[in-house]
């Protein structure tokens, strides 16, 4: 037998309770080890390359043979460990086809806000916003229609800007969109993102009747909320939200209203913010987005800040752990994201969907890949009326699926974070396919406390994951 190589970046060990697991870091698949997987494990911890006589000095008067052979077959089959023969090389990717599920149309440029942290570079004033025509929003939900392919369900989001500002367009493309589904006999979910400050009981009741996946941006209790959340006279919006964030609340039934909640320097208490807008206001989910690459570095989180915000993601995490084992739901949209991923065994080659399958419209109808990129110097690929630049567009994502030839090739949080987000990127660095590698140590404890809340979750309670992961898509 030739010798055996360890590969180490395919494989990371926990222990957990008392339970020794590996995630097989390629398809993020979770493991637990029995006596001779571990000890297999540990002899190529003492060394990376192990001959047939370490095997016998190791094991012999242990395990069987047959068992110590099983093992290393397994460890084989999954790349962990090398046995010297010519691995079968991987199929090179390249993506050609753009089979969308959403796209996002920017409706209107014009905010009545003026968050102070707002990265949109398209922004206008109420006065000056660039609405979107009906027929660009046509041509963008025949192109999502014609991009679908086989889909079974597809997506149209509504945002700005502030949306609710161009409500005459979702109204007419809302109708436009259900009549396309209809004749394509797919299946049609609409979402939208709003500051609320101008709903009214009359277009909850119409978004109710449509089914529309709601989120509200609101940065918690009032002193934090009226920090940045402004309008543009630079009066606080707390007290117009929260009235109208009730009046939704009580009156929306369709689906589960969430909270989004921008983390910007000088906030980080999670754990209060998360407790004033589920248990105080009665949003279904709080998700968090700390930012860390705003063209005004004054909002930028600092590292010492960014460590407090994952700190409390785990405090957070850690109450979800206690009331999944409980058979309840806390409502921690990040947690709730992560245990996606790993339940599903999700490898990631590309961070998200952008581009591939979502594509963002700006008002003047050209695509972008995704909608923090509307407004900004990073090309455009395609628009509504001439189609997808597939050539253009294909030539990014394969760009992107390359960042794994260098640091991320060997992070074990690869197929979770598949170097990070695009726009932080662009917005960091000046460079979209650049890893997002100031927080890659926070990243990778953010995923080891993952692995290990799923294990605990998936041991104590297994139902959890049927009952509140597997189902999150909306049913008509």
């Amino acid at each position: 037998m030739t010798a055996l190589h360890f590969n180490g970046h395919n494989v990371h060990r926990m222990t957990v309770d008392g339970r020794h697991l590996v995630m097989h870091v390629p398809t993020t698949a979770l493991f637990e080890l029995d006596d001779v997987g571990v000890a297999v494990l540990d002899l190529f911890k003492d060394r990376p390359d192990v001959s047939e006589g370490d095997i016998r000095g190791r094991f012999e008067g242990r395990f069987a043979p047959s068992q110590v052979v099983e093992a290393l077959q397994e460890f084989i089959d999954l790349n962990i460990v090398d046995d010297g023969r010519p691995a079968r090389p991987d199929s090179p990717i390249e993506i050609r086809n753009f089979p969308l599920s959403t796209v996002v149309l920017n409706v209107n440029t014009g905010c009545n806000l003026a968050c102070s942290y707002c990265y949109k570079e398209d922004l206008d004033v109420p006065s000056k916003g660039r609405k979107m025509a009906y027929e660009t929003a046509v041509q963008a939900i025949d192109q999502l229609f014609e991009a679908a392919g086989a889909r079974e369900r597809v997506n149209v989001v509504f945002f700005g800007g502030e949306p609710l500002s161009n409500m005459p367009l979702i109204r007419q493309a809302t109708a436009y969109a259900r009549q396309k589904a209809e004749q394509a006999g797919k299946r049609i979910d609409f979402s939208l993102t709003t500051n609320g400050t101008l709903l009214t009981e009359d277009l909850v009741a119409w978004f109710d009747a449509n089914r529309f996946g709601l989120s509200v941006s609101m940065d918690g209790p009032k002193a934090l909320h009226d920090r940045n959340r402004r309008t543009t006279g630079g009066k606080g919006t707390y007290d117009v939200v929260v009235d109208k964030v009730r009046m939704l609340l009580g009156r929306y039934r369709s689906r589960p209203v969430g909270a989004r909640v921008t983390l910007t320097a000088g906030v980080t208490d999670v754990m209060g913010i998360h407790a004033h807008l589920k248990d105080e206001l009665g949003f279904a989910e709080v998700g968090f987005a700390p930012v860390t690459a705003g063209d005004m570095t004054t909002f930028n989180l600092d590292a010492q800040e960014l460590s407090a915000v994952f700190d409390g993601f785990m405090e957070l995490g850690r109450a979800y752990v206690a009331a999944a084992l409980e058979g309840r739901n806390t409502g921690f949209s990040n947690m709730h994201q992560l245990m996606t991923d790993l339940s599903e065994g999700r490898a990631k080659k590309l961070p998200c969907g952008a581009g591939l399958g979502m594509l963002a419209v700006d008002n003047e109808g050209d695509f972008h890949l995704c909608h923090r990129f509307t407004g900004s110097s990073v090309p455009t690929f395609g628009s509504v009326g001439e189609g997808i630049d597939k050539d253009g567009l294909g030539g990014f994502l394969n760009q992107a699926l390359e960042r794994s030839d260098g640091p991320c090739g060997t992070c074990r949080a690869r197929s979770i974070c598949a170097g990070g987000c695009y726009h932080e990127s662009y917005a960091k660095y000046g460079d979209p396919l650049s890893p997002v590698s100031h927080y890659c140590d926070l990243i990778r404890a953010w995923v080891d406390f993952g692995v290990e809340s799923y294990a605990r979750i998936s041991a104590g309670n297994p139902a959890f994951f049927p009952q509140y992961i597997h189902p999150r898509s909306p049913t008509q």
